[in-house]
């Protein structure tokens, strides 16, 4: 006989709280989330998206009309450019927020006035899977609750992490270089709160069960206005235990479970997706045993494949490939190549060595990148991302700098990341090919403002439909790419992949249909050099006819030869 939902949660609980009431904790849990105690689970293992599913990242405001709140001219911009080519979009944080362009939420059941109202985001989910972030390991040091905690009262007082500075806090992990205590006046006394990113940015206590309840009437009021994924930020670093390093712990996983329990039995298709920029191995935990994160960013392709295409050698990502296990059903892998932040250098770890690394980052900020740095356990700053618009990333070669190349250069890591097993999701900068944003990195002081720019609805009309413009011929590529993509079962984000070997100017790997009725051999020359494929190499079978999808070409001579251009594509479908 299954178990009843509150004695799943009460044995997830017990992990994490051993010596509270858990029975107590999951009736709470179960109350805020709306859901009777014996409430049935959805199937196991079931695929939530399908070949179609194409996310957009995008900021409420990246694209702005005066006199108008910027959600609804997103919307209006997803409805006209968009539409047919977007399943999912992810609107970055949309809340009240003191800094972090966002990730410092000072209230997480309001949208921000000058963007909009809940009446906008609810439109956008009417038509749009939407994808929202949980902002689930810090607040802002000016929301209401930390004013409460400050005021030593209620909800708040206990809500946000303290640390003792006595304490050995030397083998927590940081992605940042300001100090991880910062200390507080309250109204009994300076405490010292633990702060993994800023100092406005304050870590919540989820040794407090009441902090979990909190969320979880969140995470209700967010299913209840159309939110259908949820991207849970900065988990890794949830649970923390001094003398320890503070991420990946084992009350953070179950965390993780107990949340995607709550979410799946409210409704059962909605989605969560774990923000972990990680090494590559310890990203992986995140899917649990298929009960933790249905999907997982692909944090090591972003820099792996800005190398192959910077170095014209795929020996990396070939090897990270093959090393890449498949996705169980019910989970998958969330493939993109840029977002709102910079290319992350630790999901490099065991993939590049310290000369390549560096050479990588020698090569972004010859094209305008910038780089951002960690502080280390043992007191050193290691760069931690490379801050750069993929455009520009794309600009040219590492051993020739910029050349002529970088439209062909960007569309190939595009198509490269639409093949791949898993779902793809453009961040709206890519898809518009916008160049750094240097004058914005002036203003705000910040590196990841050069890829955080705005654009004015006139001025993407106008680009767009300008046919000469660099930003149009990428948009209406990268379209056509996305359209022919949508419409393959072998693109399924589970069907099979198999890595070709075909030297290191060649990058190829083989899909094939969940129902074995079609197979795509996708090859790209990832060099600035003309490269040829003898498709014996491939194994096409004899008996079927053989398609280029990108480019129409029928293959008659299974002995023959391909003839690839520069950074040019084949996606070889019977």
């Amino acid at each position: 006989m299954s178990q009843t939902l509150d004695s799943k949660l009460v044995a997830m609980l017990e992990v994490v709280y051993p010596a509270v009431d858990c029975a107590f904790v999951a009736e709470q849990l179960i109350d805020a989330m709306a859901l009777a105690p014996d409430a049935d689970a959805p199937p196991a293992h079931q695929n939530h998206w399908d070949p179609s599913d194409i996310v957009l990242i995008t900021y409420a405001d990246t694209v702005q009309q005066p006199g108008e709140k910027p959600l609804v001219t997103l919307k209006r911009f997803l409805d006209d450019s968009l539409r047919d080519a977007i399943s999912a979009v992810h609107i970055l944080p949309f809340f009240p927020y003191s800094s972090d362009d966002g990730f410092s939420v000072m209230d997480y059941l309001a949208v921000n006035e000058s963007h909009g109202g809940w009446e906008d985001i609810e439109a956008i989910a009417a038509d749009y899977k939407l994808m929202a972030d949980l902002v689930i390991n810090h607040m802002s040091a000016r929301s209401r609750w930390f004013e409460n905690f400050r005021k030593r009262v209620g909800p708040g007082k206990d809500y946000f992490f303290e640390g003792n500075p006595k304490d050995d806090l030397s083998m927590v992990v940081r992605p940042r270089t300001s100090p991880l205590l910062t200390p507080v006046q309250t109204d009994d006394g300076e405490r010292h709160v633990w702060c993994t990113f800023s100092e406005d940015q304050v870590d919540l206590n989820f040794a407090n069960p009441e902090v979990l309840i909190e969320f979880a009437r969140i995470i209700h009021y967010y299913l209840e206005r159309g939110v259908r994924i949820f991207r849970l930020d900065a988990v890794a670093f949830l649970w923390k235990e001094p003398g320890t390093p503070c991420i990946h712990l084992q009350q953070t996983h179950e965390l993780i479970k107990i949340l995607r329990l709550l979410i799946e039995h409210h409704t059962p298709d909605a989605v969560v997706i774990t923000e972990t920029n990680v090494p590559n191995r310890e990203n992986l935990t995140y899917f649990g045993n298929a009960n933790e994160a249905h999907a997982i960013y692909n944090f090591s392709l972003p820099p792996l494949l800005i190398n192959t295409l910077v170095t014209g050698n795929c020996r990396h990502l070939k090897t990270w490939l093959m090393s890449m296990p498949p996705a169980q059903m019910g989970t998958t892998y969330l493939n993109f190549i840029a977002s709102h932040d910079g290319v992350g250098l630790r999901p490099t770890d065991g993939l590049l060595d310290e000369d390549e690394k560096q050479r990588l980052i020698n090569t972004m900020e010859s094209f305008g990148g910038k780089v951002s740095y960690r502080r280390t356990a043992d007191g050193r700053d290691q760069p931690y991302e490379m801050n750069i618009a993929l455009w520009d990333a794309l600009k040219g070669t590492a051993e020739g700098g910029a050349d002529h190349w970088q439209l062909q250069r960007f569309l190939c890591a595009h198509t490269i990341m639409l093949a791949l097993e898993g779902i793809p999701a453009f961040y709206i900068h890519s898809l518009l090919a916008t160049e750094n944003d240097h004058a914005r990195v002036e203003h705000t002081g910040r590196f990841r403002s050069i890829n955080r720019g705005q654009w004015q609805l006139d001025a993407v009309e106008a680009a767009l439909a300008d046919p000469l413009s660099h930003h149009s011929k990428a948009f209406t590529e990268l379209k056509r790419l996305i359209a022919i993509r949508r419409a393959q079962p072998a693109f399924h984000p589970n069907a099979t992949q198999f890595t070709l070997h075909l030297g290191l100017q060649l990058f190829g790997f083989w899909r094939q249909s969940m129902r074995r009725e079609q197979s795509i051999f996708c090859i790209h020359n990832i060099s600035d050099e003309v490269q040829q494929v003898a498709l014996t190499d491939i194994n096409l079978i004899g008996t079927d006819q053989w398609t280029d999808l990108l480019s129409g070409m029928a293959v008659d001579d299974l002995a023959g030869v391909i003839t690839l251009k520069p950074y040019q594509s084949v996606w070889l479908s019977n």
